[in-house]
């Protein structure tokens, strides 16, 4: 009885507790790997470490596996944020939030690859908390090797913001009702889930698309919140706007759906890895006209992940014919680097149709073959 009576009394009273405040200390630093192509072959689970630097008294350093921290990881760039030594003094595990930015030539970041690190907790006790935090899958390897690396140099920028917690005082606390269990309280909204569904249920649909005889209902404000074009066909003066359905041509519907799944969900729907490469080519098109860059961003990661001697001629004819100078750069890379499956590509039916429909496309591409004279090659196919 006592005892229940104690547990009674203790649900109600007050509490002692400190006022706590945060602090927070901001520093940055560089991570340069000049010649990066000796990288190539380093290994799995390898690392190049920045030097050492300092910020709210703690000593840190960038660690990067060039080929993968873990073999689930291997074709991929990992970093992470190392705790090298805590503060003098320190005896607490050191709390920072940090991000990871890919530098371009100019030392201007890529906000495509900007990964933004919450608060975590480093320890350089063994065991958990760690002593680094990062991203294993920074960017694919081939993507930045072929549409972000110039003078052979990789750039990583890692800003970090140390958390600090002081107390300054006491406060009465009373809590009114019991703490809810872990268990019970309820998991955060995934809106993209919620907005997949509301795609596949078609509930409240306004609007329907045809594609090639097949219709596809949406909401309006969905479509004109993710993409300009939508929205002035939508709801701007353009006629779109009072039609039953809208027409879309030129468009294939496996590739409008997979459009429409990644406005809702900003995310690709599971694509057959044999189909890959060709939805890739489309999609990328399709993202161009209705002004997706995200969409556009993962098509040319996909396309440029999956080159090959086969497809890469099919890929530089897509940049060229739309404009996607980065993209045509990246392919004649590849090209460059394409070594002994040279033949494969002289041989792919792509290279050839390309020598009858664009010459002058062709004429780069024989310049930009490895060891071959231009004229040798030019007269082999005359």
């Amino acid at each position: 009885m006592g005892a229940t009576s104690s547990s009674s009394a203790a649900s109600v009273s007050s509490a002692i507790r400190p006022t706590i405040i945060s602090e927070t200390i901001t520093g940055a630093h560089i991570l340069k790997i000049d010649r990066y192509s000796d990288t190539k072959g380093i290994g799995v689970g390898v690392s190049v470490n920045s030097e050492v630097f300092t910020v709210g008294g703690h000593q840190w350093y960038i660690q990067c596996f060039p080929e993968g921290s873990l073999l689930e990881c291997a074709g991929w760039i990992s970093v992470f944020l190392h705790l090298d030594h805590p503060a003098v003094n320190m005896d607490d595990d050191v709390r920072a939030k940090f991000e990871f930015y890919l530098l371009d030539k100019y030392g201007e970041p890529v906000l495509n690859y900007l990964k933004v690190i919450p608060v975590c907790t480093f320890s350089l006790v063994a065991g958990f908390p760690p002593a680094r935090w990062g991203c294993r899958k920074f960017i694919r390897r081939k993507t930045f090797e072929w549409w972000y690396l110039t003078q052979d140099v990789l750039r990583i920028r890692c800003n970090v913001t140390v958390v600090k917690e002081a107390s300054v005082g006491t406060s009465t606390v009373r809590p009114e009702t019991p703490a809810v269990p872990p268990s019970l309280v309820a998991a955060h909204p995934d809106l993209q889930h919620h907005l997949g569904d509301l795609l596949a249920s078609r509930l409240g649909a306004d609007v329907t698309f045809m594609v090639s005889g097949e219709l596809f209902p949406a909401h309006r404000i969905v479509l004109a919140v993710r993409s300009s074009v939508f929205k002035a066909e939508l709801f701007g003066h353009m006629k779109e706007k009072d039609m039953a359905y809208i027409q879309i041509d030129e468009m294939d519907p496996n590739v409008f759906r997979a459009m429409l799944h990644f406005i809702y969900t900003d995310a690709l729907p599971e694509i057959d890895d044999r189909d890959n490469v060709a939805i890739a080519q489309h999609l990328i098109v399709a993202a161009d006209r209705y002004d997706l860059e995200k969409l556009k961003i993962i098509c040319t990661d996909i396309l440029l992940s999956r080159a090959d001697a086969t497809n890469v001629v099919t890929t530089l004819v897509l940049a060229e014919q739309h404009g996607f100078t980065a993209l045509k750069e990246a392919c004649f890379r590849f090209i460059e680097c394409i070594g002994n499956r040279k033949v494969a590509l002289m041989a792919s039916d792509s290279f050839q149709h390309l020598r009858i429909s664009c010459p002058a496309l062709f004429e780069e591409v024989l310049a930009k073959l490895p060891n071959s004279p231009v004229e040798v090659q030019r007269n082999g196919w005359q």
